[in-house]
């Protein structure tokens, strides 16, 4: 394969070229109810290459792979030829090479379907027998990719990835009142990482009924807790996009915004996007711009130190690539996108930072929400009333909503006990979802934030 990209790019009197290669196996198991709506495997392959020039990007995708693309190549270099230059340079990468392999025992096309099917099929057995749950949707997926990149600037990279995951939805119903509760669970791991969750699941089932007797909660501001799933979706989509540099190359208020040194939280707060972490939902060794994933501390000790790059963003603003161009597939181009943020650990603990609530929430996971620049709303799936340090009735249809900056200022504790999440599905952006990513925090307790509600 090497030497074939080597043929596709050599020759080309472009400023840089690269293509990159893959190849995907699937499976997909679905249970609605008692029905199997869904069973099977899939592959695909393709690639995408991209051409830049006096400044331009030329961007073209394929499905077969064969002296074709040579011809392909170079129509796409001539076409970015003939469009005006413009003053865009990439930062600067030396040749490379290496060949990343996974251990045999994590490939998911070593299991076969049948056991697959059986282990879903009994985590939605779990659910559905429960009393009182209604109906169930639950889900397996797993895939297995090789990626080859190559440029013109020598650098060739072959890359093996792996991901599994499931995912339960339990919905409850008395009478009118219908209420639901999901959870989900995934890795860059193998299919034994999917075993032995069924206390996981027995737990979706239960919280599903306790939200049937959940009173809607008093609208009003509170002292909070949150919970480290809506913590890490909290620290993704509330700052880790306003983080990512594409943003901010083109808009001179997000800029000035997002501007390095800029104080963004309490000393205790360091926010981090790290695509190395071992066997993450968004791990990966290099990115899908063939350059090496890295750690990068967004916010250290509440200042702001690092934004996301691709190489483009990175030549834009002066900063070194991160290692964050990433693409969901051959399809489409790679743009600055995050892996695994999340928000690190402190010494508090959670114990203690309830026991001295004299009244507040206990606020647990997300259903979602929606950010505008520095504006947030997010919907929590139920909380616990904390009241003279204990909790004590669950409520539902939580939303927190407010400014990010003003709510990372309000932060007051940070627990120790980091928790990071994968599970199904992942981020969208510019029209490519779902992207793999990972996120995750402890426990964080904040002052005053607007809870909207009854």
């Amino acid at each position: 394969m090497k030497s074939f990209l080597k043929e596709v790019l050599d020759g080309l009197a472009v400023d840089h070229a690269e293509i990159r290669l893959e190849e995907t196996e699937r499976a997909r198991i679905v249970y609605r109810g008692r029905d199997l709506d869904d069973i099977g495997r899939s592959f695909e392959r393709g690639g995408c290459l991209r051409v830049f020039h006096r400044g331009n990007w030329g961007v073209a995708t394929f499905n077969i792979i064969d002296d074709s693309v040579k011809e392909l190549t170079k129509e796409l270099a001539s076409e970015v030829e003939a469009l005006p230059p413009r003053n865009e340079t990439l930062a600067a990468l030396g040749p490379f090479e290496e060949t990343i392999r996974i251990q045999p025992e994590d490939d998911p096309r070593r299991v076969g379907l049948a056991e697959k099917h059986s282990l879903i099929r009994g985590y939605n057995g779990i659910v559905l027998q429960t009393k009182g749950i209604a109906t169930t949707v639950s889900i397996y997926q797993d895939s297995h990719k090789f990626v080859v990149f190559g440029s013109t600037g020598g650098r060739y990279i072959d890359q093996e990835s792996v991901y599994t995951g499931f995912a339960c939805r339990a919905v409850a119903k008395d009478g009118t009142n219908i209420q639901s509760y999901h959870d989900s669970f995934g890795k860059t791991q193998g299919f034994q990482s999917l075993k032995n969750h069924e206390p996981r699941v027995e737990r979706i089932a239960r919280i599903a009924l306790e939200l049937l007797e959940a009173e809607p909660v008093q609208a009003g501001k509170y002292n909070v807790i949150i919970d480290p799933l809506l913590a890490g979706v909290f620290a993704h989509e509330a700052f880790g996009h306003l983080s990512e540099a594409d943003h901010l190359a083109d808009n001179e208020k997000l800029k000035r915004m997002m501007e390095t040194g800029t104080r963004f939280g309490v000393d205790e707060l360091t926010i981090v996007d790290d695509a190395t972490m071992p066997g993450e939902r968004g791990t990966y060794q290099y990115d899908d711009e063939g350059v090496a994933a890295e750690r990068t501390e967004l916010v250290r000790h509440g200042i702001l130190t690092s934004h996301l790059h691709d190489r483009q963003t990175a030549q834009q603003m002066n900063e070194a690539p991160t290692g964050n161009g990433r693409a969901i597939s051959y399809r489409f181009p790679p743009i600055v996108r995050m892996s695994n943020t999340y928000i690190e650990p402190r010494s508090a603990k959670l114990d203690d930072m309830t026991g001295s609530l004299e009244r507040g929430l206990y606020v647990v996971g997300s259903r979602g929400g929606m950010t505008e620049l520095e504006s947030f709303t997010f919907s929590s799936q139920y909380a616990y009333l904390v009241e003279h340090g204990k909790k004590t009735k669950m409520v539902r249809d939580v939303t927190l909503s407010g400014n990010v900056f003003e709510t990372l200022k309000n932060i007051d504790a940070i627990a120790d006990d980091l928790t990071i999440f994968g599970g199904i599905g992942g981020c969208g952006k510019g029209g490519q979802a779902p992207l793999p990513v990972g996120l995750g925090a402890p426990h964080v307790r904040i002052r005053n934030v607007v809870i909207g509600g009854r």
